[in-house]
């Protein structure tokens, strides 16, 4: 079974990262009395902790890709598993916003207005690949042409990532402007940093 940490921990949810490279981030959103999981991974507690947050009710995966564990836990847990679903999650108090949608890459982000949480899977993230240098929070170097500038309207208070930490409290919504804002500009110094860290340079 996959090692994992926690983080992200808050009123209304959290977090795990599996002990990887790739940094893989699984989160569980507790809203009216049920959890939903957010392209879970899992992992030694997942599922104990998950069910101490409330009524499992269902998995979500915001990226076609992201199959990770997600059958795997919806099975365990009893609940169905939506899979990018554009349309949203019928009893679930979230939106979905589509952000990409092409042959090669579907992906929703989920908006919790309530707790102005955003959670995203690929398109944005804090870990290392994904960034520039001295960025808080990077969008996925393949959609920095074309950010997903549907998010740009959102002030949330965190902003969860598919792949790194989260960021909490007022930077959130700061480090998603910008994010978004830059991309473009910052493209070759995202490019540039994934090749050193790739190679062991950074």
């Amino acid at each position: 079974m996959t090692q994992i940490r926690w983080v992200d921990e808050f009123e209304g949810g959290l977090g795990w990262i599996a002990d990887e490279l790739l940094g893989r981030t699984s989160h569980a959103l507790a809203a009216d009395g049920g959890v939903w999981l957010i392209d879970p991974v899992d992992g030694p507690g997942v599922e104990e902790r998950v069910r101490a947050l409330g009524e499992p009710r269902g998995v979500i995966q915001l990226l076609d890709r992201h199959n990770r564990d997600a059958e795997l836990l919806a099975q365990t847990l009893g609940v169905p598993r939506h899979e990018v679903p554009f349309g949203g999650v019928e009893g679930a108090p979230f939106e979905l916003i589509r952000i990409v949608d092409t042959r090669w890459w579907r992906e929703a982000a989920l908006w919790w207005p309530e707790g102005r949480v955003l959670a995203v899977a690929d398109a944005l993230g804090t870990i290392g690949y994904l960034r520039a240098p001295g960025e808080r929070l990077g969008v996925h170097p393949f959609l920095r042409l074309f950010p997903p500038r549907a998010l740009a309207a959102l002030e949330p208070e965190r902003v969860l990532c598919g792949h790194g930490p989260g960021v909490h409290g007022p930077e959130a919504t700061r480090a998603l402007r910008e994010a978004l804002r830059t991309s473009r500009r910052r493209l070759p110094l995202a490019l540039l940093g994934a090749v050193r860290r790739a190679a062991g340079r950074d």
